[in-house]
């Protein structure tokens, strides 16, 4: 069994003294009622012992039973995390990123104070099939681990990672404005160019296009993410190692920030 902290050792105590103390009361409350009427002397040996069977019964069930609860919660939560993450990167997968983003969307449809802002941005990293052709998957691997491991830096704590499938990753900015969006994505496009991918030894380089959109209003995952990665493959048909982004509607003309960075 793993090691205890001290703050699980007072909830293991706090649950068997207050479980055992409740089997205790019950004890002493039905034999108060059945034995009431009994002489002094057999009413106090009653009461003595349903005082100390319950506490010989009742502490090592109870304790055994919050110690054995205590550990299916762990194995619960570890599950959880597993089933919500990517095995390869350890960042979240499909699944579960966008049901936090549907989620947090959510949330904003819900806020009385304020209007919903916030931006989604699709990441995908260029000419991977060459990667893994030139160098084998296992690079492949540990160029896509790379990548996250660029991207990490790049994100404030409230942001979400998560990879989509194959070469390609999304970032969900919550209340981020378009300026907060636009400085993200060149952050992200920069990190990946200059992280260091060493295959055999030497450096390849790797370079991300980014497609974002950025809303201002109530909007779900899967509209979001439609039209994020509609502006991902127009900054693929632009040249790649890239950022698009546009608001939400958009319109079918080229967003409002449009540019590569050397």
């Amino acid at each position: 069994m793993k090691k205890l902290s001290p703050r699980a050792w007072l909830q293991l105590a706090g649950w068997t003294v207050f479980g055992t103390l409740g089997c205790v009361v019950v004890s002493l409350i039905v034999t108060w009622l059945m034995f009431g009427n009994a002489s002094s002397e057999v009413f106090r040996l009653v009461l003595l012992e349903a005082t100390i069977v319950p506490v010989l019964l009742a502490a090592p069930l109870f304790f055994y039973l919050t110690l054995k609860l205590r550990e299916l919660a762990i194995v619960n939560h570890k599950l959880a995390v597993v089933a919500s993450t990517d095995a390869l990167t350890a960042v979240l997968n499909r699944g579960a990123f966008s049901a936090r983003v549907d989620e947090a969307l959510g949330r904003n449809r819900t806020r009385l104070v304020g209007r919903p802002m916030g931006a989604l941005l699709v990441v995908d990293a260029d000419h991977f099939k060459a990667v893994n052709d030139r160098f084998g998957h296992a690079e492949g691997d540990e160029a896509l681990r790379v990548i996250v491991e660029a991207i990490r830096p790049c994100l404030r704590s409230t942001d979400m990672l998560g990879r989509l499938g194959g070469e390609e990753f999304a970032v969900f900015l919550p209340d981020a404005t378009p300026v907060n969006a636009v400085d993200i994505a060149e952050r992200i496009r920069r990190a990946v160019a200059e992280a260091e991918f060493l295959p055999g030894g030497s450096r390849h380089a790797l370079t991300v296009s980014v497609g974002g959109a950025v809303f201002d209003r109530p909007v779900g995952f899967a509209e979001l993410f439609r039209i994020a990665d509609s502006y991902l493959y127009e900054a693929k048909d632009a040249g790649r190692n890239r950022v698009e982004l546009a608001p939400m509607p958009p319109e079918r003309t080229p967003g409002w920030y449009s540019g590569l960075v050397n």
